[in-house]
Formats: structure tokens, C-alpha cells, sequence
């Protein structure tokens, strides 16, 4: 599938990783969206939610793990289908990491690949999705679990993996993907545990 881009999908790309760049998130923006550090601190939390908490909120942490898991493994057959080309392979004078380490392409660079794994962002759906089980599970948190998925959509941006379309795709599916789980367990698999008492 051919993905045109819209002129203000191009415009704020070039505004959030072109020129709003400053040092402190060069350096906090790769961290904020690697995968290994969430599931390293999802690793921890749920060793600390067992402990602390006891079985039942552990089962509530695993929950998210599921969320997770669908939301990842369904995005990503979307991008196989969409197929649209990352900033960084398509638009001259972005910003990128690669091996560790900041680069840039040239003002001349010209796109070669033909398909990509840009739409939609599985980082924002993933996350999305952690917000709204968290959120459903632990109404307590009330909005705040919504902070990950924007600072995690806005560095997929600052690094040139995601236009902000992209970004939005994902927020929206990892609602949907969150809300589907939420009631699988609500209304069907805390039921079915009940009954197994």
C-alpha cells in the first residue's frame, strides 16, 4: 500500500525532530522509548507487586502483560500490511539514532526504500494499552498513566521512527486493544476464575 503523507504530518515531524532538539532529550528520549528498559521496569514491578501485594495483584500485572502482548503482535501484522517508510528513510535532514549514536541525513538524501513498518507505532499502542488496563485496574492512578504513552508517541517522533500519524494510529489501537482486554477479563476470565473456587 502506497501512504502519501499530509502536508501537516511532514510539517510537525520536521518541527519536533528537526528543530525543537535540545541535549537533555537526545539523551532522555532513547531511553523513554526503549523496549528493554519498559520490560526491564515491568519485570521489576511485577516482582515488586508480587511481594508487596500478594498473588491477586500480581494476576492484575499480568493482565497488562497480556494487553501488551496482543497489542504488539497485532500492530505489527498491520505495519506488514501498510508498509509505509519511516521518517528516517524517507525525509532529508532527519534526525536518527543508530549504533548509539545521533546522525543526520543529508539535505540531497533521496528515499530508495520502497516499504517500511512506520504505521501505526506499536511503542504508542503498546503503551496506550499499559495506560487503559492500568487505568481500568487501578482506578485509584485516576489519568496519570496516560503520561507514558504521550512522552513515549513524542520520541518516537524526536528519533524519526514515527510521523506523528503514526503515533495517533497507535494511541487509537492501543485504546482499542486495552478496552478488548479489559473485557475479556471483566466479564469473562475473572468470572471463570471465580467459578474455579
Amino acid at each position: 500500500m502506497i501512504f502519501q503523507t499530509p502536508a501537516l504530518d511532514h510539517t510537525l515531524l520536521v518541527l519536533i525532530n528537526q528543530k525543537l532538539r535540545a541535549l537533555p532529550l537526545d539523551i532522555f528520549m532513547p531511553i523513554i522509548s526503549s523496549q528493554s528498559v519498559l520490560f526491564g521496569v515491568g519485570a521489576l514491578l511485577l516482582l515488586l507487586t508480587w511481594y508487596f501485594k500478594g498473588r491477586r495483584q500480581a494476576l492484575l500485572f499480568l493482565i497488562l502483560v497480556l494487553g501488551l502482548g496482543v497489542t504488539d503482535a497485532t500492530s505489527n501484522h498491520i505495519k506488514k500490511s501498510v508498509k509505509r517508510v519511516r521518517p528516517l528513510n524517507a525525509i532529508p535532514l532527519t534526525h536518527f539514532q543508530e549504533d548509539g549514536e545521533w546522525r543526520q541525513r543529508p539535505a540531497d538524501f533521496v528515499q530508495t526504500k520502497e516499504a517500511g513498518s512506520s504505521y501505526p507505532s506499536a511503542h504508542s499502542a503498546n503503551t496506550m494499552c499499559l495506560a487503559i488496563l492500568t487505568m481500568f485496574l487501578w482506578p485509584g492512578l485516576k489519568k496519570w498513566p496516560l503520561l507514558l504513552p504521550l512522552v513515549v508517541g513524542y520520541s518516537r517522533v524526536y528519533l524519526g521512527k514515527h510521523y506523528p500519524t503514526d503515533v495517533l494510529a497507535g494511541w487509537l489501537y492501543g485504546v482499542v486493544t486495552g478496552v478488548a482486554v479489559w473485557l475479556l477479563w471483566r466479564y469473562g476470565l475473572s468470572r471463570l476464575m471465580r467459578c474455579d473456587r
